[in-house]
């Protein structure tokens, strides 16, 4: 199991370290260490949590050209994992997206953990210089107050719709803390919560002359 480890490392990180939106090799990383510090809080397999954190975003459109070349790229990739654990590291990848919060539950502890592992990098400090990243490379503005805040978005809607970096804390970063699946991932994420609601705090301070 470490040579695959060290195998899929290996590919992933040559893949993504480029990787210019905020999804590179040290999102991966970090997801990696938080995943395996919750599977052990939670007694979840490691195995299957860090193979999925390793390959979760392979198969993201953000990534990959579509999710099914995507997931073909990474089945390849896990051709020397038994059938079920494949089975359920491509159920953990396919299921844990936001993709605008319109997404059923995930259904397994594994899946619980890799969610709760991405989502903590999406938050925080970490969080907001990713958001602001991301934004840069969509095009997007850091803020237009002429520009509302979107809710209940379709995937395509939250992928393509007009948005900020500003308003993407309202339309998912902020939702986040409370969709937390573990014991673990929900104390992880409190204080990273409160730091960015003192960021947006300051933010909108700043922009309104207040401070």
């Amino acid at each position: 199991m470490n040579e695959i480890v060290s195998t899929i490392t290996h590919y992933v990180k040559q893949k993504l370290e480029n990787e210019g939106s905020g999804h590179d090799w040290h999102h991966i990383e970090r997801v990696v260490q938080h995943a395996e510090v919750i599977a052990k809080a939670e007694g979840a397999n490691d195995f299957i949590c860090i193979v999925a954190a390793l390959v979760h975003d392979l198969a993201d459109d953000k990534i990959a050209s579509t999710e099914a070349e995507g997931l073909k790229e990474v089945e390849r990739l896990l051709e020397d994992v038994n059938r079920e654990d494949r089975e359920h590291i491509i159920e953990i990848i396919s299921s844990i997206s936001f993709k605008g919060g319109n997404r059923p539950p995930v259904t397994t502890l594994e899946a619980q953990v890799v969610q709760d592992a991405d989502r903590l990098d999406a938050i925080g400090a970490i969080g907001i210089a990713r958001t602001l990243v991301y934004a840069g490379a969509k095009g997007d503005l850091i803020y237009d107050p002429s520009i509302t805040v979107r809710d209940n978005m379709t995937p395509e809607a939250y992928r393509s719709g007009q948005s900020t970096a500003i308003n993407h804390f309202y339309e998912k970063l902020l939702h986040l803390k409370e969709l937390m699946n573990t014991a673990k991932g929900k104390e992880l994420a409190q204080q990273r919560h409160e730091f960015m609601e003192q960021f947006l705090d300051q933010f909108h301070d700043e922009w309104a002359g207040r401070k």
